[in-house]
């Protein structure tokens, strides 16, 4: 009954939406705008052909690899960035300058240093993600309160205790949270990335519909398809909160 409640708002609201748009497509007799039933059959007649798959696998595959990449750089950096004082002072004023700069602004550079291909989309993934990931596991460490890490000092825990039973445990509902940012801005950034991609993914598959027949079902079926995945890609990373080894932290 307490999942109804919670989920039963926000269907009603989707379906309002829906409603609206199909009284608003119609009213208009708009002959490119596509109404909602126009949007399933376009998505029933990718899904049928096989496409469709193929570009979600395709778009999955690429912020997989540009995030996993982001994690395996931006967590040590960011937890040596938090440890050590000189490090922070010396990378984070780079990091705050570099982190505003929309992906899409590294396009002309991904083009010219790794082509067209796999290769580019998922640099400009990287680059979406590392910065705000980097940046909140340096914070994160910045919150442990001190007497916990003077504690461990006093009684002789060795550096590499000290970051596996203090620090990062203490740290991860931060890590948790740049984690979800970072995922979210990746694949916020999966059209444009897609711009520069082979002929695979659901930004290729928008720019595609649009340019050759002017296949605004489709357009409108692929940024669907992309909040969707983004809704359960966040819900997933949300699932990581509850573990209790996140739930816990020091000095709570």
């Amino acid at each position: 009954m307490k999942k109804l409640k919670k989920i039963l708002p926000p269907l009603v609201v989707f379906a309002l939406l829906i409603a609206v748009w199909w009284i608003v497509v119609i009213q208009t007799k708009s002959a490119i705008f596509p109404t909602p039933m126009q949007v399933v059959l376009g998505t029933a007649e990718l899904a049928a052909d096989g496409s469709l798959w193929e570009h979600i696998s395709s778009s999955l595959m690429r912020v997989g690899a540009g995030f996993l990449l982001a994690v395996l750089i931006a967590l040590p950096l960011g937890l040596w960035m938090g440890r050590i004082e000189f490090a922070y002072t010396t990378l984070n004023p780079i990091f705050q300058v570099l982190r505003p700069i929309s992906p899409i602004a590294w396009i002309p550079l991904a083009i010219l240093w790794f082509g067209v291909g796999n290769a580019s989309p998922i640099f400009l993934i990287f680059i979406a993600s590392v910065f705000p990931l980097i940046v909140q596991t340096a914070a994160g460490v910045h919150t442990i309160e001190k007497r916990y890490l003077r504690a461990a000092e006093n009684f002789g825990v060795s550096r590499y205790k000290l970051f596996t039973q203090v620090i990062i445990p203490a740290v991860l509902p931060e890590i948790i949270v740049g984690m979800r940012i970072s995922l979210g801005v990746a694949w916020l950034v999966v059209v444009a990335a897609e711009m520069i991609a082979l002929r695979s993914g659901l930004g290729y598959l928008i720019m595609d519909s649009r340019n050759a027949g002017n296949r605004y079902d489709l357009v409108i079926a692929g940024m669907i398809i992309i909040g969707i995945i983004g809704l359960l890609l966040d819900g997933l990373m949300r699932l990581l909160e509850g573990l209790k080894t996140v739930r816990w932290r020091y000095g709570r």
